[in-house]
């Protein structure tokens, strides 16, 4: 959604191009919503001149925070497929309303946090966390197709993980609203591992709560991950992704997952496209349980011979 609001989505291309979903995931019970449908509003003018689409993001973004507090009311953990990173004002919304005390890991290359009047670019998809954050709503102008959205976050329900590319203001936001986060320094200084233990130790340490991950692909290294359209050099190992998702799967508290930016139309290969892909079916798979020794089945113990007289009478034939 938002400027790429009729982009192919990944859910589609997957649908379309590799497996089904049941496929893509096993061991999973999957239960597919389907893609939603969104109206882009005409004659959408800019905000202040400058922020784009702003009520055909609105309007998509209450399609969607219906759906997702839908699907969590039903007892799904649930995973939205993008699009872009706009979509996060949708799903957190959503998810929020079934679940108010969630935290938020936000695995992503960019900071995503710019207000409407900090924007450089326009582009809501670099916004959204001002709309979610209350202590940035005196920050925040009311858009047209936003007066349905009300701020469910606090600063430090968010940890960031993977900063790169960070824009002035929102430095200035990370810093002076202590939102916690662990640039690609951090990881290179901590390692991923202590990384992942002080993510938990900040969203986890006083109550166990539920969790929301809105994973952006260009967290990835672009070498990784280049069909996506904002990339930025030096960012994840496929080792550090997911060791992530495996960390928090394994807390048992993983209640939905956003899987945003790859976008098959950028990449310059059919290869590329399928990379990337297959990069976002990974993190997606670990969130629920795949690892990296394997996606094993439950197994009690190991087979014994049916007795041992036939063990013994086989072995005296073969002598």
């Amino acid at each position: 959604i938002g400027d790429h609001i009729l982009n192919i989505s990944l859910g589609t291309y997957l649908s379309n191009s590799l497996s089904p979903f049941d496929a893509l995931f096993p061991g999973c019970q999957v239960h597919d919503f389907g893609d939603l449908n969104f109206t882009q509003v005409p004659n959408d003018e800019l905000y202040n001149n400058l922020i784009l689409y702003p009520r055909s993001v609105g309007l998509a973004s209450q399609v969607l925070a219906d759906a997702v507090s839908r699907a969590v009311a039903a007892g799904h953990s649930c995973v939205t497929i993008g699009g872009d990173h706009s979509l996060a004002l949708g799903s957190v919304s959503g998810h929020a309303r079934q679940c108010p005390h969630l935290g938020v890991i936000w695995v992503d290359a960019h900071a995503d946090i710019n207000t409407p009047l900090t924007t450089q670019s326009g582009n809501l998809h670099g916004q959204p966390l001002s709309f979610l954050l209350r202590e940035l709503q005196d920050k925040v102008p009311q858009l047209p197709g936003f007066s349905w959205l009300k701020p469910c976050l606090s600063a430090s329900d968010i940890v960031y993980i993977g900063l790169r590319d960070v824009d002035p203001a929102e430095y200035y936001i990370l810093k002076n609203y202590d939102i916690q986060y662990f640039s690609m320094r951090d990881i290179d200084r901590l390692g991923i591992q202590k990384v992942m233990e002080r993510t938990f130790e900040q969203l986890m340490g006083r109550r166990q709560r539920p969790i929301h991950l809105s994973f952006d692909i260009d967290a990835f290294d672009p070498s990784l991950a280049p069909a996506t359209g904002t990339p930025v050099l030096g960012g994840l190992t496929y080792r550090e992704g997911m060791y992530i998702t495996e960390e928090i799967h394994n807390t048992g508290m993983l209640s939905a997952v956003d899987m945003v930016e790859v976008n098959p139309l950028l990449g310059a290969s059919q290869e590329e496209v399928n990379a990337t892909a297959s990069l976002a079916v990974d993190v997606i798979a670990t969130c629920f349980g795949q690892t990296r020794e394997g996606a094993h089945t439950a197994f009690d113990e190991l087979p014994t011979p049916s007795s041992p007289d036939e063990s013994d009478s086989e072995e005296q034939v073969r002598i």
